[in-house]
């Protein structure tokens, strides 16, 4: 979340994403750095002897190849495996604002007027890493988005190498879609007709002869997941049209659930947007723990010896809000509505 001021233009906002194979993983690389750490020699060892000495080969239609040491990478679907990437990629850290996600690496920064973009020296220092680690970055899913009154006169692309960074209108950002008109629209679309191509599964286990009880399950745990997923970010900043988009998916399933009845209460359902409000509290409180890696996105709290003389005092304080948007961002929305 950025809150800016009068002088200030939300900028570019770059994807950037490092592929991960059975050759972007240095072995030698990764040992070194389990040492920095300040690891015991026998947890060293031992993750060491994890990676190394791997064997692989192929089989089609009963012919196997000659086996192949490997002298990189990692074993896909293991426990150590992306935690052994975590540690590789820990040093990446551009100047500007970095959030890393396992092999997807978002930088973002906040340009004002009068001020030049730093983009291209951070994604330029990105590169180098990228070498320096035997990493690859992948230029095809690599995109670049200009948010804000910076997209009247937007700054050169970006660039990595001698290819030009796509410029997007929209891209998604860890299974969430976001654009640069920083709506709602696109992703409540995409969540619809996600669930709507489910939908298509439950009929046919309808016809099947399957169990109401069965189907509402299924339903309960397969498409209604995926109008909740990271619903925090986006719950709060709905419109009244896309939340009734998502509502009528509900009540679609419910009709093939129960035939004839398409009442919501009927199958004990609360409405969407009770649960997506609900699951957005519990978050909150999460982050309200001062372990917590978000907890520094809130305000200080108020003087105790002030709140504790009032009947219904707010532990943190609303921020002013100067627009609608900043307002029913999620932090504002929560401090205003979850305390």
């Amino acid at each position: 979340m950025l809150k800016t001021g009068k002088n200030v233009q939300l900028s570019i906002f770059n994807k950037l994403v490092i592929c991960i194979n059975n050759n972007n993983v240095d072995h030698n690389l990764v040992v070194d750095k389990l040492k920095t750490f300040g690891l015991s020699e026998i947890i060293t060892d031992w993750i060491t002897s994890f990676l190394c000495d791997r064997q692989q080969r192929i089989a089609i239609d009963g012919y196997f190849s000659s086996w192949v040491s490997l002298r990189g990478g990692v074993p896909q679907g293991s426990w150590l495996g992306p935690l052994v990437f975590l540690i590789l990629i820990d040093n990446l850290r551009p100047d500007l604002l970095t959030h890393k996600f396992v092999d997807d690496t978002t930088l973002s920064e906040v340009v004002g007027k009068r001020q030049v973009s730093q983009m291209q020296s951070a994604v330029d220092e990105l590169i180098n890493w990228s070498v320096a680690n035997k990493m690859n970055i992948n230029t095809r899913k690599t995109k670049e988005m200009v948010l804000g009154p910076l997209s009247r006169n937007p700054p050169v692309q970006t660039t990595i190498g001698d290819l030009t960074v796509e410029r997007v209108s929209q891209f998604k950002l860890i299974g969430v879609i976001v654009n640069d008109s920083l709506k709602w629209n696109d992703h409540v679309a995409t969540v619809c007709s996600k669930m709507n191509k489910r939908l298509y599964f439950l009929k046919q286990l309808k016809r099947a002869g399957m169990a109401p009880s069965d189907l509402l399950y299924f339903y309960q745990t397969v498409i209604r997941p995926v109008a909740e997923y990271a619903c925090p970010v986006w719950h709060t900043s709905l419109t009244v049209d896309q939340t009734d988009r998502i509502e009528a998916t509900q009540r679609r399933a419910v009709k093939i659930i129960y035939s004839d009845c398409d009442m919501v209460q009927l199958a004990d359902l609360p409405l969407m947007a009770d649960r997506r409000e609900q699951l957005s509290r519990r978050f909150f409180d999460k982050i309200c723990d001062v372990n917590s890696c978000l907890y520094h996105l809130l305000p200080a709290q108020r003087d105790t010896r002030i709140t504790n003389s009032l009947r219904m005092a707010k532990k943190y304080p609303v921020p002013f809000a100067k627009s609608t948007r900043f307002q029913k961002s999620f932090i504002p929305y929560a401090l205003a509505n979850f305390q």
